[in-house]
């Protein structure tokens, strides 16, 4: 069986009979974990064993675990640090601030890998323009080029651990103060002084990157749509200007940057034609339902299937990850820069 373009969430720490259901339905291709479906590592295990075990090739296990605020499994995970925390002594020490986010990225994926997470949405290369609400600490740095450098390390952490990065929120939320999971933003800024939000993902395509998520955010100058659900901004500019050729994720369709577009179906349909490969429907399964119903694509696109399959997990990280010495060097080198507040976090792609 294909992987379908539709990424749904469960209910709780196990599987419901309606939740296989859903899962074995060709358009579903992937599931996305949150704090309501954790546990302890061990229950996390069985729940991603199980989830594999339904279809063949096993469906795409993600989360949303950049670290700080972003980070759904907490008891018995090491408390990862927020970006910002990663990027600050990048001016004075470069080559220190690199290796740092190479371990970080390297830290979160392999302890995911070890339960039976495909992937994490990380990193996040937003510039930190100091008026987003929703990104502030989750940015790496306000300069462009540091944020490109420093997500090239972590992302070269997680790859050496076994995991695909998805780079976010594409092109950039971090000039907006609007929260996209709530309302509508606009970035009312040209094509061409955009360039320093592109330059990042310039730079990790150039790296090979894996994936990128697009944001609910519309920038009238290139196009009335979001970027999420643009032709513009998805085929013309990412795939064609900017020779993108992995694997491009909507962010939640359900979210209120998504909303004034028509109902769920006219969603999928515009996230479809814009070009992404996977559409998230989060936290409403009765538009999962409507969609799992109504909605017939024409066919599955032999290339998204492609891109999809680069990000399955690779290799097999150790069960008991925290038994390693690499593992106990890490934590150690993160541990100082993990003292941040807790905030309660939404559940829903961030």
């Amino acid at each position: 069986m294909s992987l379908g373009p539709l990424m749904v969430d469960i209910a709780g720490p196990s599987l419901t009979p309606e939740d296989r259901e859903v899962l074995r339905h060709p358009l579903v291709g992937s599931v996305i974990l949150f704090t309501r479906n954790y546990r302890d590592p061990e229950q996390l295990a069985a729940l991603t064993a199980d989830i594999r075990a339904l279809r063949s090739p096993h469906l795409l296990i993600s989360v949303d675990h950049e670290g700080g605020r972003v980070q759904r499994f907490r008891e018995s995970f090491t408390r990862l640090p927020p970006a910002r925390s990663l990027g600050r002594g990048f001016t004075e020490d470069r080559r220190a601030s690199l290796d740092l986010a190479h371990v970080a990225g390297w830290l979160m994926a392999v302890e995911l890998r070890a339960v039976g997470v495909d992937f994490s949405f990380a990193p996040c290369v937003d510039l930190d323009y100091g008026v987003s609400e929703v990104i502030g600490d989750r940015a790496f740095h306000t300069d462009a080029d540091a944020v490109g450098a420093l997500a090239v390390a972590y992302a070269g952490g997680m790859r050496e651990a076994g995991m695909a990065a998805t780079a976010k929120h594409f092109p950039g939320h971090g000039a907006v103060v609007a929260d996209s999971h709530v309302s509508l933003p606009v970035d009312r800024r040209e094509l061409v002084e955009l360039d320093a939000d592109l330059r990042p993902y310039r730079l990790l395509i150039d790296n090979h990157l894996a994936a990128i998520m697009a944001a609910h955010v519309v920038f009238p100058a290139v196009d009335r749509l979001p970027a999420s659900l643009s032709v513009r901004w998805i085929t013309e500019i990412l795939r064609e200007e900017l020779g993108f050729h992995g694997c491009v994720f909507a962010d939640d369709l359900t979210m209120g940057g998504a909303a004034g577009f028509g109902d769920i179906l006219a969603r999928v349909h515009l996230g479809l034609a814009a070009g992404c490969d996977v559409l998230p429907i989060c936290n409403d399964r009765g538009a999962v339902l409507t969609v799992l119903e109504h909605f017939t694509p024409a066919s599955l696109n032999p290339a998204s299937q492609a891109r999809l399959v680069r990000m399955r997990g690779r290799g097999e990280a150790p069960i008991d990850v925290a038994s390693t010495g690499r593992w106990r060097a890490a934590v150690a080198r993160l541990a100082s820069l993990t003292a941040t507040p807790e905030l309660v976090l939404r559940e829903g792609p961030l």
